[in-house]
């Protein structure tokens, strides 16, 4: 047999469906915001490098930098004075570097700093390859 819904309850279910909350308006977030900038005025600050760095003084002290331990490397006739050599001419590099950075061109310094570090890792890799394998430090 079907259950009869009584009009009452009917009219209480569609007055609940229908009631609606209401929520409060949200704060305005921050500060206000400033007024409008004069113009003439950037909007925002433009910071740029007094002065840049191009790629070709960079490449130009790569260059003098490889040169530069190439022929104070072959310098060396085995390993310990090549391995010599090489810390004397990287550290005469990052010296130079040092110079070219305070008073000349710093790309010239930045190639002749990254090349000189990267001739001194290649120049003490060997040196400690020789001394893991023979057990013998070979700068003394």
């Amino acid at each position: 047999m079907k259950a009869r819904v009584s009009p009452k309850s009917r009219t209480e279910r569609t007055e609940m469906a229908d009631r609606q909350i209401t929520w409060p308006a949200p704060a305005q977030p921050g500060p206000p915001p400033p007024p409008a900038l004069p113009p003439g005025l950037p909007p925002r600050p433009v910071y740029r490098e007094s002065h840049p760095i191009g790629v070709g003084p960079v490449l130009s002290g790569l260059a003098a930098g490889t040169l530069w331990l190439v022929l104070f490397g072959s310098l060396g006739h085995d390993l310990a004075s090549y391995a010599w050599w090489t810390i004397l001419a990287a550290a005469v590099a990052w010296l130079a570097a040092l110079v070219l950075t305070l008073v000349g061109d710093r790309g010239v310094a930045l190639g002749v700093a990254c090349v000189s570090g990267l001739g001194l890792s290649i120049a003490l890799g060997f040196v400690t390859a020789r001394w893991v394998g023979t057990f013998d430090f070979p700068l003394w």
